[in-house]
């Protein structure tokens, strides 16, 4: 079992060799590898990331079949099932760190700036499950200058977001609680830039 610090930094490793194109080929396992982790797995990192085609965490991070334990939703916003998602792999696999990713040019984001600028044309009601989530993350920046500048909204309502996706989960599960009261898990947030590949480790 990797510590937080062990794992955040295999995964900082990993984006690096993302970036500089020279990733890894152990993620091609083999038949008989394939066979062994359909026994069991042992991923060292949670990610809760957005469901972007352009972000998968497992090519981000250069890791392989097996490594992360990936759970995935646009806009990475924390629900229910993803608290329970997290709970599940940080007791089951030992897993001692989250990373809550986010990244530039988010639609989960954009939609939410339009609905807040357009109230009389909603989404559907399943995708307003997801704005409402956002929304408080954007509202708050609605009422500074930022209005203003759609681009420097977008880009700070990206990081307000996953702040406050790391704030739920650190403060709105009993078991997540427990866990980091002990020393045994650690969340942090973290942004991705489609532009460059890099991603950005916040420390708060």
């Amino acid at each position: 079992m990797l510590t937080a610090v062990e794992a955040l930094d295999r995964l900082k490793q990993g984006n690096q060799r993302f970036v500089s194109g020279e990733t890894n080929e152990t993620g091609q396992l083999s038949h008989q590898q394939r066979a062994e982790l359909a026994g069991k797995q042992n991923p060292f990192a949670i990610v809760l990331g957005c469901s972007d085609s352009r972000v998968p965490a497992e090519m981000v991070f250069d890791q392989g079949l097996g490594d992360l334990f990936v759970i995935r939703v646009a806009g990475n916003v924390v629900a229910p099932s993803q608290v329970g998602s997290v709970e599940f792999a940080a007791e089951r696999y030992d897993c001692a760190v989250v990373v809550v990713l986010g990244h530039s040019h988010c639609g989960a984001i954009q939609a939410t700036i339009d609905t807040l600028m357009n109230p009389e044309h909603p989404p559907s009601l399943n995708l307003m499950s997801i704005v409402n989530r956002v929304r408080p993350s954007v509202e708050t920046l609605m009422q500074t200058e930022l209005k203003d500048d759609l681009s420097k909204l977008s880009k700070h309502a990206v990081r307000s977001n996953v702040f406050a996706s790391v704030n739920q989960l650190r403060h709105g599960s009993a078991v997540l609680e427990c866990l980091i009261a002990k020393g045994q898990l650690k969340i942090v947030g973290a942004e991705y830039s489609l532009e460059t590949g890099e991603v950005l480790f916040f420390d708060f």
